[in-house]
């Protein structure tokens, strides 16, 4: 949009939308995302739709039109609860494929089908299968970074913000945890469960080494860093701290550190800082390919042509739901 087209209503409707992200989005840059931004909350309206967002998402879209935000636990547990008829997943496929199986009556749409997920992408369905024979007995763990037929060969799912509770609450002593290697190793040295591995990794959290956290900590004094468990696990032991996103966010709310590197995707930041503008936010910024294919152009044009749907084929997502149903109730 052009600053011709920013009409002073147009203005005037986002005022408020724009208090919340000035601190992160500079104003000149408002009016590319104004026109879209009012668009969008319409067709919400309009087609009785509810925007779930993830952490990693950019402010304009956490901020500004998304109604749920979290991490992939916090999203696959509200989205069960909407009364709406159409959930947009602002976020990869794995995610609106969850959001699906937990709502198999309600259209679930996914803005871009390329918003994939190197994790989900390293494994299949056949993969599982030959880990179960080669390991008869052996409960197995997905974690939710998987596709639907990946989460129909499990025995239940986890995500980053729960995986030591569902491992410890299996009371055995040896799982098969999929498909993220370092996740598994680093619950490995918290909970002393032996813990077979896949060679997963996340695209975005294996580019973080313990080298960059203590060059951070040289060029920043008093930093502290907080690690999501998808990164190596050297990266998670030169770290203050280690845990999901919303643990993370809890993190900084409640010790508001003075200064803070969050050593995952970088919108994560940008999202945080708006909730507390007092806070130094050190950027070491490794972007998702992925999530940055949800754009404001993206979701509107979702909402105004119905697409994409997904859809799960029925005999995949009964035991996928199954899998993701015990998690929840775990």
């Amino acid at each position: 949009m052009s600053l011709a087209q920013f009409s002073p209503d147009l203005m005037a409707r986002t005022a408020p939308l724009y208090e919340r992200v000035r601190s992160v989005i500079p104003s000149i840059e408002w009016p590319a995302f104004a026109g879209d931004i009012d668009a969008i909350l319409e067709l919400k309206k309009s087609r009785d739709a509810v925007i779930l967002a993830h952490n990693y998402q950019t402010p304009e879209i956490f901020h500004c039109v998304a109604d749920i935000v979290g991490d992939s636990l916090a999203l696959a547990r509200e989205a069960m609860k909407t009364d709406a008829a159409v959930i947009l997943l602002a976020g990869v496929h794995f995610m609106a494929e969850t959001a699906k199986l937990l709502n198999p009556s309600k259209r679930v749409l996914i803005p871009d089908l390329r918003a994939g997920c190197s994790l989900a992408e390293s494994i299949t369905a056949a993969d599982v299968r030959a880990l179960r024979q080669r390991h008869p007995g052996v409960p197995i763990v997905t974690y939710v970074n998987t596709s639907a037929a990946v989460k129909a060969e499990s025995d239940i799912c986890c995500t980053s913000g729960n995986a030591r509770k569902i491992v410890e609450s299996l009371g055995v002593p040896k799982v098969i945890m999929l498909p993220d290697e370092y996740l598994a190793q680093n619950l490995a040295r918290e909970t002393g469960v032996e813990i077979i591995t896949w060679a997963g990794h996340c695209e975005v959290h294996e580019r973080f080494s313990a080298r960059d956290v203590r060059q951070l900590r040289d060029g920043h004094p008093g930093l502290v860093v907080l690690a999501h468990p998808e990164c190596p696990p050297e990266v998670v032991a030169e770290a203050d701290f280690a845990g999901s996103t919303a643990a993370m966010i809890d993190y900084v709310g409640r010790e508001r550190p003075r200064r803070v590197a969050l050593m995952t995707e970088c919108s994560m930041s940008d999202n945080v800082a708006v909730q507390h503008p007092e806070i130094e936010f050190v950027r070491p910024c490794n972007l998702c390919p992925h999530m940055k294919r949800i754009t404001l152009p993206g979701i509107r044009h979702a909402l105004a042509t119905m697409q994409h749907e997904v859809t799960i084929d029925p005999a995949v997502a009964a035991p996928a739901r199954r899998a993701v149903e015990r998690m929840l109730e775990a």
